[in-house]
């Protein structure tokens, strides 16, 4: 009886090491998974303008953080960026980080931003961070999204 005990004590550390190291790698793969839709989400900014890749990156339920504003939520975020101008610039973007929550289900990036004015040929910089969360398809769009603006060049 002490055989087995100790026995099933054994398997029961090896099981719950186990475990632990595929939710590690689990977390890897969804932390890669978010940087990769995050610089997706850039690229389609700088080739095809910020309206649309906003528009295609949203939730139906995501939250715009916007200077002066109240938050911006699902439709109305929608409305918010159709009505928005993105002639004059180009706006993107580079993660930093990604972080994951261990069901894989949502996770953040935040990184830096670049918005260059075409006509000025100049560019700001800013810190931005979104929250998202894997759609139904396994696809990943954003719940929430803010910038803060005002860093130097890098």
């Amino acid at each position: 009886m002490k055989n087995y005990a100790a026995f099933l004590f054994l398997w029961i550390c090896l099981l719950s090491c186990s475990r632990k190291d595929n939710k590690v790698e689990s977390t890897g793969a969804t932390r890669l998974q978010l940087m990769q839709a995050d610089q997706a989400f850039s690229k389609m900014s700088e080739a095809r303008g910020m309206k649309q890749a906003f528009i295609d990156f949203i939730d139906s339920n995501g939250v715009l953080l916007r200077p002066n504003h109240m938050p911006i939520v699902g439709a109305n975020a929608i409305d918010y960026l159709i009505q928005q101008n993105d002639t004059e610039y180009t706006l993107s973007w580079e993660p930093r980080y990604a972080e994951a929550s261990s069901s894989g289900d949502l996770g953040f990036t935040y990184g830096i931003y670049q918005l260059h004015l075409k006509q000025k040929d100049t560019s700001l910089y800013g810190s931005y961070v979104s929250i998202w969360k894997k759609q139904k398809d396994g696809k990943w769009k954003f719940v929430l999204d803010c910038g803060n603006e005002g860093i130097g060049s890098e």
